[in-house]
């Protein structure tokens, strides 16, 4: 491999093992302290919305500046948050700084994330989008399935402030990476005249392409979906695991190693197969689908884990159908801007499923809002197909 392409993977894979490492102790260090399903929930969702808010700036951001720039400012600030958080710990205590500063760190880690959509089909111009996604997301989910079983361990050794310290090193680690990957790659990315305006005009450029592009409305509705299985999961798979199912934090790092070591597996055959994008739309939908409803009836932890690792392995294949087809229809010197504004449509279904945990899962029971929640992304999903079938018949039919 040419040492720019690993130095850029290596960055990806020690910011995803840092971002993820503050995702797996958020909730488990709020439900083990309050003993609380809905504190758990609030708590994810209260982290989770500021990052999914920041989607459209942040992508505006990345249609005017130097995406590399956006990057670096990214991971070193993030790294300045972690310290600032324990020093805020030690002067005051309370659980709250963690969960202020996950906040935080998810608006900065949108930063990074949207300026790597950008770079990502510069940086490997020669290989399809589909592959280069395949590959570059092999290298996030080493990272989640490192980042559990690594957290995990320094909570076994140090209290959480010291394991957020760690973090901060980890911060620092992937920015010296990205450094690197810069030294050494000839990738010149051409730029693009930007209107001054980085709130306003830019989300009217999205919202004309979204209601002009057909593709992009359908994809959004469907992520929709997804998302509200994948919130679901985030938020209470700790409390389930810990809580219901009574494994302890070390069977709640398993389970997520092994959810990402599923996922990689399901990466590398992409990375090698030639599926079309319909096919990796709709496999992936209904696996994830299938996936929670297990979930939500599931009466041992080993039924449980079937659905978990449906839902999290299946939920990057829908990724690289979504991605690929936002790479496909959208005007390059608006792809920014406009995927910002789609990730906020999409991911704002996750901390929603947070907060309907928050306020379902005593008077209903978490697996009941589980469920609930299974049946509209069905309705989501029957939706969408129903309107494709009719646009490809009408096709046709004028045809």
């Amino acid at each position: 491999m040419r040492k720019d392409y690993l130095a850029f993977f290596v960055s990806l894979f020690l910011s995803r093992l840092a971002d993820q490492i503050l995702l797996f102790i958020v909730p488990l260090i709020v439900f083990q302290s309050t003993g609380s399903v809905s504190w758990a929930g609030l708590a994810f969702f209260v982290e989770s919305l500021p990052r999914y808010l920041a989607f459209p700036v942040c992508g505006a951001l990345c249609d005017k500046y130097p995406p590399a720039r956006i990057l670096h400012i990214s991971q070193v600030y993030r790294a300045l948050a972690c310290v600032m958080a324990v020093t805020l710990y030690g002067l005051f205590e309370g659980i709250h700084w963690i969960v202020l500063l996950s906040a935080l760190c998810g608006v900065l880690t949108t930063q990074g994330i949207m300026a790597r959509e950008v770079l990502m089909p510069h940086v490997f111009s020669q290989y399809s989008y589909a592959k280069t996604l395949s590959y570059s997301q092999i290298a996030d989910q080493s990272g989640l399935v490192l980042g559990p079983l690594v957290a995990a361990l320094m909570l076994e050794v140090w209290p959480w402030h010291l394991v957020v310290l760690g973090v901060a090193g980890l911060f620092v680690m992937a920015d010296v990476a990205m450094r690197v990957w810069q030294r050494n790659s000839t990738v010149n990315l051409q730029v693009f005249v930007q209107h001054r305006d980085i709130w306003l005009q830019p989300l009217r450029t999205a919202l004309g392409h979204i209601r002009n592009l057909a593709e992009l409305k359908r994809v959004i509705t469907l992520a929709v979906g997804v998302n509200l299985i994948i919130g679901v999961t985030l938020a209470t798979s700790a409390a389930m695991v810990t809580g219901q199912f009574g494994a302890g934090k070390d069977g709640y790092a398993v389970l997520q190693a092994a959810g990402a070591g599923v996922t990689i597996a399901i990466l590398f055959y992409l990375a090698r197969a030639t599926l079309p994008l319909k096919v990796l739309g709709g496999l992936s939908y209904t696996m994830i689908a299938v996936g929670a409803l297990i979930m939500a009836i599931s009466p041992n932890l080993w039924a449980y884990t079937l659905g978990f690792l449906l839902v999290t392995g299946f939920d990057k294949m829908f990724n690289v159908y979504m991605r690929s087809t936002r790479q496909r229809v959208i005007p390059v010197q608006d792809f920014g801007k406009t995927v910002g504004v789609i990730t906020l449509f999409n991911n704002l279904a996750q901390p929603l499923a947070g907060l309907l945990i928050a306020v379902l899962a005593a008077p209903l029971g978490t697996q009941t809002v589980i469920l609930l929640l299974t049946g509209i992304t069905a309705l989501i999903g029957v939706a969408v197909a129903s309107g494709w079938h009719a646009t490809v018949k009408a096709e046709l039919d004028v045809g």
